[in-house]
Parts: structure tokens; sequence; C-alpha cells
């Protein structure tokens, strides 16, 4: 029996994790708990006069402002929450970021475009490099939403199994990439606009006037870096501590193949000029968007009257504003001329009909949306946020921690809380309106914070059985070895969970020991005014 570890003998710890996270409400549901305990919560603040200094504002004698807790059953409050609940909800960051990239990402996933494109990468991958070359290919799938696990992962096992390894190894290795690396990239999408909403709502509810602003491209250079360095992480612990435990696979041991057959068939003529058509349209947005970009007077440059000396991120901030409506477009753009030349296009209503189907598909986060939209903002109302912040930097800075141990803290922390909380977006809604203005206050910007938190998310991702894709994950692994169970694949993945934690602590830590730049106008440190 090849099984890497008997389901028998899983961990008790994997056990406890499985069950404890199973007995979680949906997220939503935690959401609508969590706001009644705050709602407690800050009556009892109000009553005890919980208080803090403002770091930033003045009062009308030069003294630091004193910020007080609210109770969220004042009166006052209970008239925000009932006469502001549409604002509460269309207001919310993430929400208007998300669903306009969605528009365009659901043309070009059901074109076929995204499905093509990976498949045609992977079909070419050179067998000495197979390893890294699958680990790229995964992450970069991020950007076609779930088509990274429905595409990359059967396609990896299969290739594998052609080149004669274990094609249990390519499932990992998909695994890996697509899940365990899902904030590594080359470039930002969908999931820096859904992050990075929730850290404006987060830094606009705290109060504080740090002088900064949301920019997608905020983490572009740090998540370059992740994809970077997780390349050799996962090619390391695959080829030298996952595949020899698997060992050798004999195709005797494959229990039915005849469902990856679609996979494995090359790509149609058509489906190959569709990938050239898109190719050639994706060149022309790029070319689109730097004529609106490059040059004097452009509409995506601030360099009129009065900017001459500015900074030049103040003078390209539209550029970076209006890389949220440039996914749209690329998605638009490259999805439709795929389609029209492979025949999945072949009206504009085909088209239309693609975006609603994509937008049916937002539904649940729409829910998700609107109860994690009150818990920030009643957060604020409360001025929890800010006080707790106030406290807990001061706390920090009293314990003589260093501040890179503070942000590894902070990743293995997320990490942990990904074993029991699987949604990326449920956990920042609740750990961003403490963890950014604290963070800002010693020193670290909003970009560092968003960055520290998408590590540790990512990485645990591969050994949560409550994600919703692990069950996805396994079944491709049985179809190959029908024995293979959950043990079994919780304990292939664990090194390449530790390690990609580890790794990705260590790049965080020492970024801001550095202080680098996370992305284009989005330094890692930020300094308040005064």
């Amino acid at each position: 029996m090849n099984d890497l570890i008997s389901e028998n003998s899983s961990s008790k710890i994997l056990v406890w994790v499985e069950r404890a996270g199973n007995r979680l409400p949906d997220p939503a549901i935690i959401f609508f708990y969590l706001i009644l305990v705050l709602i407690a919560v800050s009556v009892l603040c109000e009553a005890l006069g919980l208080s803090a200094l403002h770091p930033t504002q003045l009062d009308a004698s030069g003294n630091r402002k004193v910020e007080q807790a609210f109770s969220l059953l004042s009166a006052d409050n209970i008239q925000r929450l009932w006469v502001e609940m549409p604002k509460t909800f269309t207001h919310f960051h993430p929400l208007g970021y998300v669903l306009v990239v969605m528009l365009g990402a659901g043309v070009a996933e059901r074109s076929g475009l995204f499905a093509s494109a990976i498949r045609a990468a992977l079909a070419n991958a050179p067998v000495y490099l197979l390893t890294p070359f699958v680990a790229v290919i995964a992450m970069l799938s991020n950007h076609a939403a779930d088509a990274g696990y429905v595409v990359v992962i059967p396609v990896a096992a299969i290739i594998f199994a052609a080149a004669g390894r274990h094609p249990i190894l390519g499932v990992g290795v998909g695994f890996a990439g697509v899940s365990g690396g899902f904030s590594a990239n080359l470039a930002p999408g969908a999931l820096d606009a859904l992050l990075f909403g929730i850290t404006e709502s987060a830094y606009q509810a705290s109060g504080i006037d740090a002088g900064w602003s949301m920019n997608i491209a905020g983490n572009w250079w740090f998540i370059t870096a992740l994809l970077i360095m997780y390349i050799p992480v996962i090619w390391l612990v695959a080829d030298k501590f996952v595949e020899p435990r698997l060992g050798a696979w004999l195709p005797s041991n494959m229990a039915d193949v005849s469902a990856y057959q679609s996979h494995d068939e090359p790509l149609s003529d058509a489906q190959r000029k569709g990938l050239q058509h898109a190719g050639l349209a994706l060149v022309g947005v790029v070319l689109f968007w730097a004529l609106m970009t490059l040059g004097p007077g452009t509409p995506l440059l601030n360099d009129g009257p009065g900017t001459e000396g500015a900074h030049w991120y103040t003078v390209a901030a539209p550029f970076f504003k209006s890389l949220i409506a440039a996914f749209l477009i690329l998605f638009l753009v490259t999805g439709y001329f795929y389609g029209r030349a492979a025949g999945t296009i072949k009206s504009s209503q085909d088209m239309v009909d693609m975006m609603s189907e994509a937008m049916k598909d937002m539904g649940y986060y729409l829910v998700l949306a609107f109860f994690a939209a009150h818990f920030v903002a009643m957060f604020g109302w409360s001025n929890l946020g800010l006080i707790t912040a106030v406290h807990g930097a001061g706390m920090i800075e009293n314990s003589g921690l260093p501040l890179p141990i503070v942000l590894g803290m902070i990743v293995i922390f997320a990490g942990v809380l990904n074993l029991f909380v699987g949604s990326a977006s449920a956990k920042w809604a609740l750990l961003a309106p403490v963890l950014v203005p604290m963070l800002i206050l010693l020193g670290v910007s909003p970009d560092g914070a968003t960055a520290a938190y998408r590590v540790g998310d990512s990485a645990t991702n591969i050994i949560t059985p409550i994600m919703v894709y692990f069950p996805l994950v396994l079944v491709f692994a049985r179809r190959w070895q029908k024995d293979f169970g959950l043990g079994s694949l919780t304990a292939m993945m664990l090194p390449y969970s530790i390690w990609m934690l580890l790794t990705g602590t260590a790049l965080m830590m020492f970024w801001i020991m550095l202080g680098l730049p996370l992305g284009p106008g989005a330094p890692a440190e930020i300094v308040l005014p005064g």
C-alpha cells in the first residue's frame, strides 16, 4: 500500500481541528454572533469609561483628543444602524471592487479562456523542470478563480503520471501552488481588490489620518517575491521529502482515469486560435492603458497645474486606482476574443449571460459581505477599534518585542485561525479593524498589515479540512489511488504548509526590517503626521 500515512494513524490534533471546524457555524452566522458580542462589550466598555488618546487628532486646547468608548445601544447608534443600513452595506469597499473584477473574470472563465490557457501551459512543461513549472502555473492560476482547483490539480496529476512519476505527487504540487500559494502571484488580482477593500474600510473606521489611500497594487512587489521564494520551497519539499515517501508509481495502481480524458486531450484548433486572439487582445488592452497613463496631460496622471514637485505616487494615484477597471476590461476583452474564435461566444447575449452567471456565483459573498460590513462599521461606531489599537500598540512597545517579531506572530496567528475559519475575507474583516490601526501606530503601513495577514492565511489552506476544496482534492487523489484517505492528504500537505509558513514569515520579517516598499507607492513603513 502506497499510502503516505494510513487514515487510522492520523494525528489527533488534525482530527480535533477537523471536528472543531465542522462544528463552527457558517462565517456569515459567526459575524452575526460577533455583532451581538460587540454590542454587549460596547455597553460594558462605555460603563467602565474606557478611553484612549487619539494618536493624530487634537482638541480645542491643543492636547491629544480623548476618545471614549460608545455603547452600540445608544440612541444615536441604534438610529445609525437602522437608517444607514443600505449605505453601510453598499459602501463596504470590498463589495464594489470584487463585483467589478468578477464581472470580467466571469467571461474569461466561462468562455474557456482560463482553462485553455492553463492546459496549454502545463502541456508544455519540461520534464526536468516539471515540479517548479507546475508550481508556478498553479500560483498564477489564482487569477482564474476556481479554475486553479478544478483544472490545474487534475492536469498536474496526469502530467506527472505521463513523466513516470507518482500522480499523487502532481496533486500535491498543484494543491500547494493553487491553495498554499494563494497570495503569491506576478500581478495583483481579485484577491488584492477584496483584501485591500477591507483594509480601507478598517483604516477609515479607525479615524487615524496617516495619509494612506487604497492601492490595489499595494502588495505587488511582495507577492511577486513570495512567488519566487515559494518555487524552490515547493520544489524541494515535493522532490526530496514527499516523493520518496510515496514510492514508485505503477499504472496498475490507477483506479479510474476516464474522468481525466477531457483534461488530457490536446487543445483543439479552435481553442488554440482563441488563445492567439486572446493574446493579441491582451497586448491591445495593455497598450491602451499605457496610452492613457504615459505622457503629459494623460487622464490617468495628476500632472496638471499645481502638481509640480509632487511625490510620484501622488502623480500616478489615478493609475493605481484605475487598476480595478483595468482588470475588468482585460478579462472582458480577452475572454470575448477567445470565445469568438473558439466558438464559446456566438453573440453579445452569450457574454451578458456569462456575466450574469458570475454574479449568481457571488450570491453567498453578498450575504457574507452584508454581515461583515455591519461588523466593521459597528466596530468603528463603538470606537473600540481605535481604543484597542492604541492600548495594544502601547503594550507591544512596552514589551520590547522587535517589530519584525510582532509581524511574525501575526502571520502565525492568521495561519492558526485559518484552521477554523476558511474564508480569507471573513478572517480579514474580523482582524483588520484592530490590526490595521494598531500596526499604523507601530509604524507599519496598512499595506504591510495586509501582507502579513495574507501570508498566514494562505500557507495553512492546504491542511485545513474545512476548506471548501479540500474534499475535491481528496477526490482527485482517490481517482489514482482508491485507499488514499483524509489523513494521507493532510500528512502529504503538512510539509508544504510548514515550510511555506516559515519561509513566508521570514520574508515578511526581513521585508519590514529592510524597510522595502511592498508595491509601487506602498512603503512598508508609515509615519503619522506630527
